[in-house]
């Protein structure tokens, strides 16, 4: 009897990972319909084997208020996934970072639209960005610089 309530409790624990796992790929991305960098962002996410389910909506305003964003830091899309917030044309490998290191702070934003991010590619053309880490008083650091 006590193996088999073992057996379950494991069988249990084994599925509540699973479960955190698959959710961990899971984002939620709120963007305009009519936004074409958006959706070429979304597919970069998807081709780096995230879950990703899209709101379209003609007003970002409150979204990008929930997410904590000053005018400053905000750009295009804005998404959510584990609790954070990750506003426009952050790349996917940003994301699975900020994951794995799960630092105590709001979210990962790239303010503006650089040329040459993910979802704004423009041939040859690779503008510098940073992706900042930014917390809830709005502060900010940089998490990743890209020349």
């Amino acid at each position: 009897m006590k193996l088999k309530a073992l057996g379950l409790a494991l069988s249990l624990a084994f599925s509540s990972l699973t479960m955190a796992a698959e959710n961990d790929d899971k984002i939620t991305v709120y963007k305009s319909p009519s936004c074409g960098c958006c959706g070429d962002w979304v597919k970069h996410l998807e081709e780096h084997d995230f879950d990703v389910e899209v709101h379209n909506t003609d007003n970002l305003n409150p979204i990008k208020q929930e997410a904590g964003l000053t005018p400053a830091l905000a750009s295009c899309h804005t998404a959510f996934i584990n609790g954070y917030a990750i506003e426009g044309h952050v790349p996917a490998r940003d994301i699975r970072t900020l994951l794995e290191q799960a630092p105590k702070a709001r979210g990962l934003t790239v303010p503006g639209m650089p040329a040459g991010s993910p979802g704004m590619e423009m041939g040859d053309r690779q503008d510098a960005y940073q992706v900042l880490l930014y917390n809830e008083e709005g502060q900010t650091r940089v998490f990743t610089d890209y020349p």
